[in-house]
């Protein structure tokens, strides 16, 4: 295909290269993992998302592609673990989005619109996946869809973008939740060299008070923290919640990242506290402050049987798998960006929608704007 974006080699993963005026962008050939990208705040560049440590290392051939690829922000679908099949379908890590190739379809520039739309098709529940990725001229974001073909049933989906925080820390805040929840069984287990801080299954209200394994609370809008472990929390939408949204204030550096979301594609948001849990290869206790901000509708990330069944989350009116129907194509809409904010501007409160984007406000202060179409994530629902 001609005019397709360079590909070239970028942390150990052969990915193509494209840009717009005030964001630069790769994504993996194997499994579409979207990382680095750079988004210009005035006169800086910054790249919030995170990159495996043995990116460029030889690791056990036993490792899925999905390891070996892992960064930035990947579609998983089926979303999860995927340890036990579902009639007959026995799906690999996270699905088979984010580990097969992906094959290109389309590229253009025009009209200050960048567009890369590529293709993979399943086999395991045979179908096919189409990845648009756009980027607007003037606006400091990346619009993704993921348009699902020819499957029919239950499916968990969802995003599973990873932050690498820097050592000054982040301030982290969603919009309106049911309630949040600890994954109820246990995350690492110590005899196989993994360690986790928070109290498997506990409820929660608020993100500022978390029960601990040990007892006591933890505040997780603050990180990096609780260096040594690994944890995983589920923050349903409440129902009344449109525009799904989540943030991470970077006061040091003077920025705000976030992902938008239409609420009835992806109900829920989890966030996987990676810092250093895992002992053992390839992670070997260097994975640190990152976070993932995973948007999705899906129980954990049990994966694909536990997500179709009832299970804890359902039983409590949240929704965790797609219902895909093999005739009628299932679109998922995604944003991610970054904001300059001014000197002092502390977490965000709420971000709203305005006729020209979004308004991002603090807890004091004044709000900062961003130039975004937000009806994309709405079109068709």
């Amino acid at each position: 295909m001609k005019n397709l974006p360079e590909l070239r080699t970028i942390h150990g993963q052969p990915s193509w290269t494209f840009s717009c005026d005030s964001v630069q962008a790769a994504l993996t050939r194997a499994g579409g993992h979207l990382a680095p990208v750079s988004f210009r705040l005035g006169k800086r560049r910054l790249q919030p998302y995170s990159i495996a440590p043995w990116a460029e290392e030889k690791i056990a051939p036993a490792n899925p592609q999905i390891i070996r690829s892992l960064r930035g922000d990947f579609f998983g679908l089926p979303f999860g673990g995927n340890e036990d099949p579902y009639h007959h379908e026995k799906h690999p890590v996270h699905g088979e989005t984010a580990n097969n190739a992906w094959v290109p379809v389309g590229y253009s520039k025009k009209f200050g619109v960048t567009e890369f739309t590529l293709e993979t098709k399943t086999r395991v529940r045979k179908g096919l996946v189409r990845k648009t990725l756009r980027l607007r001229d003037g606006e400091t974001a990346v619009y993704q869809t993921h348009t699902i073909s020819g499957m029919e049933g239950p499916m968990p989906a969802g995003h599973h973008a990873m932050l690498r925080f820097p050592d000054e820390g982040g301030i982290i805040s969603t919009s309106p939740i049911a309630f949040g929840m600890v994954l109820p069984k246990p995350f690492e287990q110590p005899e196989l060299g993994g360690y986790q801080a928070l109290k498997p299954g506990a409820t929660f209200a608020s993100l500022d008070r978390v029960p601990l394994l040990t007892g006591g609370f933890a505040d997780l809008t603050r990180y990096p923290a609780r260096r040594g472990y690994e944890d995983l929390v589920i923050l349903p939408a409440r129902s009344n919640v449109e525009l799904g949204w989540t943030a991470v204030s970077f006061p040091h550096e003077r920025a705000v990242f976030f992902s938008l979301r239409n609420t009835a594609l992806l109900a829920s948001t989890m966030l996987w506290i990676s810092n250093g849990g895992r002992h053992y290869a390839p992670w070997s206790s260097r994975h640190v402050n990152v976070l993932g901000l995973e948007d999705l509708t899906s129980c954990f990330h049990l994966g694909l049987a536990p997500s179709a069944a009832r299970n804890v989350l359902s039983k409590m009116g949240i929704p965790t798998a797609l219902s895909l129907e093999a005739d009628c194509p299932t679109v998922v809409p995604y944003i991610m960006g970054m904001v300059e904010t001014p000197a002092g501007f502390g977490a965000v409160k709420r971000i709203t929608r305005t006729a020209s984007g979004i308004r991002i406000h603090p807890a004091s202060g004044k709000p900062v704007e961003a130039k975004l179409d937000t009806g994309f994530l709405f079109k068709g629902a």
